[in-house]
Formats: structure tokens, C-alpha cells, sequence
């Protein structure tokens, strides 16, 4: 039961940034996001993916990985479509 919860919430972790993804890609309006907490965010997801590969588990390394990856996306997708 526990592996269960823990790879649902790494699932839920992982998947939570992409609706923001896609409406910020479809609109192209940013300018409610906040760049801090999706940079805060980028940096915690990093760590845990580090702290996962110093752990070598691999559950922990893939689903913070792959949300280092969403959460850059949503950052260059702020720093493209903010207005100036």
C-alpha cells in the first residue's frame, strides 16, 4: 500500500504544472503566473531528483525529473509570453 500512494503522488506531483502548461501555450498569457513560484518550485523538484539518484530510487528520480522539466517549460513559456 505504501509504494502504491507513494507512486500516485509522484504521479499527481509530476502532472500537476501541465494544465498550466497547456493554457499558458494555447492563450499565451502569463501575466497572473508567478516566475518565483514556478522557479521555487524548479529548484525543489531538482533537488529531490538529486536526492533521488543519491538514494537510487528510481521512482523518485523519473517523477521529479520529468516535473524539473514541466516546471523550466512553464518558465520559458513566462519569460516568451510575459508582457514587457
Amino acid at each position: 500500500m505504501e509504494e502504491i500512494i507513494g507512486i500516485l503522488a509522484g504521479i499527481f506531483t509530476t502532472i500537476a504544472a501541465v494544465p498550466q502548461i497547456f493554457r499558458a501555450w494555447k492563450t499565451k498569457k502569463v501575466d497572473d503566473v508567478s516566475p518565483i513560484m514556478f522557479l521555487v518550485l524548479t529548484i525543489g523538484v531538482s533537488l529531490w531528483t538529486v536526492y533521488g539518484a543519491m538514494k537510487q530510487d528510481i521512482p523518485i528520480i523519473i517523477t521529479n525529473g520529468i516535473s524539473t522539466i514541466l516546471n523550466i517549460t512553464m518558465l520559458i513559456l513566462i519569460i516568451k509570453f510575459r508582457k514587457k
